[in-house]
């Protein structure tokens, strides 16, 4: 096995944009985010192959995925673990906080991401760990009656996303401290804390002008809106950097049906050729 297979090193040629060009190939729109996770898991990489090679302790940036569901979320996040080669497993918050051993069930987590690494530790510690829905883990009154469910497997999640050692069926241990924890969710209401917090009054003229104008109002979410919405303040305190994804318009969707490489529509086109059948979709 050779180092860089051992350590996942980045490419040298695999820069910010070049992350974005092949993100650019399989989701459509959502560029700001798209910019935003491109540096975010540029500057991760980068910070463990100077943490390997000046034995430093550099502080881990986690990631938050704000959008819709179906805005592109687990899909961003899939296609640049196939363009880092790194293991790269989903998980479900909602299944996490539904479960009475949430311990077991983030065990099984790492030891998915073990088996996507076929059983090799050293590249297990470099994988990519998506947790979707992470806002369900919230409460129905996140001001005074947080629930206990949701706040548990939030600290649950916090021993990992810190760092901690793991000790695997194998009866080797993972050392979490370099797993990039990606998270994702709609956080429906985090726009109105937003706003409220920010004290910021506007007279659109428009529906259109409406929605631009809360857009550029929401462009930054503060932990404190986080903490607010219903997040822990040690939990939302690690994931630094926020992506905001938008709700897909009537032209969007229309290009996802037919623009990305992995595309519904190519895909069937290639499956009739092959039966003599030729698919064409127009308007």
């Amino acid at each position: 096995m050779n180092e860089e297979r051992q350590t996942n090193a980045l490419d040298p040629r695999v820069t910010p944009s070049a992350i974005v060009r092949h993100l650019d190939q399989y989701v459509i729109g959502q560029d700001e985010a798209k910019k935003t996770l491109a540096v975010a898991v540029y500057a991760h990489y980068q910070k463990l192959a100077l943490s390997r090679d000046s034995g430093l302790e550099i502080t881990k940036s986690n990631v938050l995925l704000v959008g819709p569901t179906g805005t592109g979320k687990t899909l961003l996040c899939e296609s640049l673990a196939r363009l880092l080669k790194v293991p790269f497993v989903t998980a479900d918050a909602t299944s996490l906080a539904q479960s009475r051993y949430v311990n077991d069930e983030i065990q099984a987590i790492l030891e998915r991401l073990h088996d996507k690494a076929e059983g090799e530790v050293t590249r297990t510690q470099h994988g990519i760990v998506f947790i979707d829905e992470i806002d369900k883990l919230k409460s129905a009154s996140a001001a005074s009656d947080r629930g206990p469910s949701g706040e548990s497997v939030q600290h649950a999640l916090l021993k990992i996303m810190e760092g901690a050692p793991v000790r695997l069926a194998s009866g080797e241990y993972l050392d979490t401290t370099h797993v990039l924890f990606i998270c994702g969710g709609a956080f429906v209401g985090l726009n109105a804390i937003m706003a409220n917090n920010q004290g910021f009054g506007f007279v659109a003229t428009s529906e259109d002008e409406n929605r631009r104008m809360l857009e550029r109002l929401n462009e930054r979410v503060k932990p404190t809106d986080l903490v607010e919405f219903g997040l822990i303040p040690e939990f939302s305190g690690r994931l630094t950097t926020v992506a905001r994804l938008r709700d897909l318009s009537r032209d969007m969707l229309v290009r996802i049906m037919t623009e990305p490489r992995n595309c519904i529509y190519r895909q069937f086109q290639a499956i009739l050729k092959v039966q003599g059948v030729e698919l064409v979709v127009a308007p």
